[in-house]
């Protein structure tokens, strides 16, 4: 049972009370399950528990945070026109890397008569065959890019639902 204020309407000036039906059973997730300690030894157990428990999480996010390193966090892409006579850009290097900036650039040349594929190996940033500029300039982009992620930003632009609000 809640008991929540209402302010009158009418005539009469004021504050009645309504008295609303207790919550549906979707929210009996907050009632406690267990017995509140009844003593210091309880409360120590609990403790020891807890911590017990935080230890295991901080090594499963060590381990996450490790595995993460390996996977794909940087991505840049580069369009470009390598022949004057095909219009628009439709060839790309696309630059795939790793958080120690390892990963691979692949790249896509367009004719009118063929379209050819290459995929070159990047660790530390660098690849041991030569690169075109515009594979550097993925491989530029894609460090940047989460150079630019890790920079705390203040303000959010806004997006079309009209809110200003600052995250």
């Amino acid at each position: 049972m809640v008991i929540v204020p209402v302010p009158k309407t009418g005539a009469r000036k004021g504050l009645q009370v309504r008295i609303l039906p207790p919550p549906p059973a979707m929210f009996k997730f907050f009632k406690k399950t267990k017995k509140e300690p009844g003593n210091l030894k309880e409360i120590l157990s609990q403790f020891k528990d807890l911590e017990m428990n935080f230890e295991r999480l901080a090594q499963e996010l060590e381990n996450f945070k490790k595995e993460s390193e390996l996977s794909i966090q940087k991505i840049g892409i580069i369009r470009f026109n390598p022949f004057s006579n095909v219009g628009g850009d439709q060839s790309f290097s696309l630059a795939l890397l790793d958080g120690d900036n390892n990963g691979v650039v692949i790249t896509s040349l367009y004719s009118r008569e063929e379209n050819r594929v290459y995929g070159k190996p990047i660790k530390k940033g660098l690849s041991e065959y030569p690169l075109s500029e515009e594979e550097k300039e993925a491989i530029k982009q894609a460090i940047n890019k989460n150079d630019e992620k890790r920079k705390p930003k203040l303000n959010y632009p806004t997006t079309g639902s009209g809110s200003s609000r600052a995250y």
